[in-house]
């Protein structure tokens, strides 16, 4: 391993590439990116001229995975998995659609449009062989029974064809993201690189805690973060000496480190049709399903802003923007969307999103097993 060049990553369902980021950040060479929402692919591409991330080697490519599956373009991606293993280690990542496995989503399964693409991204794996691939999903996947089954039963044919396994449910909070967010990596190397490993062997050698930051039990225990609070328009608050090490984990932190007020997408939010309920629900209140209110020095809950739900500034008469939730989902500062991106995209990309430190934490957690092979 060590006299080859950094690995090379397949990316899929890349949304505006928060997981990947993670990845260029980590020193691996993304080189192929596939998105099916033009939008999100738009993005991915302006924060990277943004940021000046060089281009990737094989393209941006816009469509359905199962067009590189099943469809016309599956001989084009075989051909340039086969050009990069010429190279180095080749890896898949990616994190199909999810709300088929959620429990506040559709939960229609592997049944659902969504769920399907669990299933053709397995295939991918199968059919080009990737010599290490990132699968990552909602915990729904792990604990809804029907949902469960269908997951073991992709890990079965994925032991099948020469993978061995290993998995966590992980909350990201555990890397440092100021978030509350549940989500289940199943890492898998193939037994061509690895040798012969049994699972338990894998897991004890890649190390899932290697770069985490946080407790999660200890961190995600209520009594030690602030309740509700009355609420204030533009009111100051002094963080709890208690919180002292856990600063970075709470939503006010995050404000300032992102320069939230001067972001380029500081002025992209939803502007509410009536004031009453903006000003009326307490700081840190986000008991209910919709209209949230975010404590400034507490930890945010999981950044879903689809379907109705509502998330509100700590100490402001209006929903969170877009530079705001950028900086709930652990992005830097550089990282923004085009102007002219519409809010609910804008919106949907940051809630599909893997969080930035979550992402580039995993991917160093696979950097270094990757170099002791």
């Amino acid at each position: 391993m060590s006299a080859q060049k950094q690995p090379i990553i397949f990316s899929f369902f890349s949304g505006s590439g928060f997981l990947d980021l993670g990845f260029e950040m980590s020193g691996f060479d993304v080189r192929f990116i596939n998105e099916f929402h033009k939008p999100f692919l738009e993005a991915y591409q302006y924060s990277r001229k943004v940021m000046k991330l060089p281009e990737p080697k094989y393209g941006h490519f816009l469509g359905n995975i199962e067009d590189f599956v099943t469809g016309d373009r599956a001989q084009e991606l075989t051909e340039h998995v086969e050009d990069a293993k010429a190279d180095s280690l080749v890896g898949f990542i990616g994190g199909p659609p999810c709300p088929d496995f959620s429990v506040a989503g559709k939960n229609k399964g592997s049944e659902g449009e969504n769920g399907k693409l669990s299933r053709v991204y397995i295939d991918a794996i199968i059919k080009n062989k990737p010599d290490f691939f990132l699968f990552e999903n909602v915990k729904g996947l792990w604990r809804t029974a029907k949902h469960r089954a269908f997951y073991d039963e992709m890990k079965e044919r994925l032991e099948k064809e020469g993978y061995i396994l290993t998995d966590r449910l992980t909350n990201c909070i555990e890397y440092g993201v100021p978030q509350d967010r549940d989500r289940i990596l199943l890492f898998g190397i193939h037994k061509s690189r690895a040798g012969e490993l049994k699972s338990e062997q894998l897991e004890s050698q890649f190390n899932w805690e290697k770069r985490t930051k946080f407790n999660r039990d200890e961190v995600l225990d209520k009594d030690i973060w602030p309740g509700h609070e009355d609420y204030g328009q533009d009111s100051e608050k002094e963080r709890p000496e208690n919180l002292a090490k856990y600063e970075e984990l709470t939503v006010e932190h995050w404000f300032e480190k992102n320069d939230v007020y001067n972001h380029p997408n500081s002025t992209h939010h939803f502007q509410p049709k009536s004031m009453q309920r903006f000003q009326t629900i307490l700081e840190g209140d986000d008991s209910k399903k919709s209209f949230k209110r975010l404590h400034r020095w507490r930890y945010s809950p999981t950044a879903a802003y689809g379907n109705n739900e509502v998330h509100l500034h700590p100490y402001k008469d209006r929903r969170l923007s877009a530079a705001e939730s950028l900086a709930i989902q652990s992005l830097p500062k550089e990282f923004c969307f085009p102007p002219t991106m519409t809010l609910s995209n804008m919106f949907k990309t940051i809630g599909n999103g893997v969080p930035y430190l979550a992402a580039e934490g995993l991917a160093e957690t696979i950097q270094t097993y990757l170099k002791s092979l």
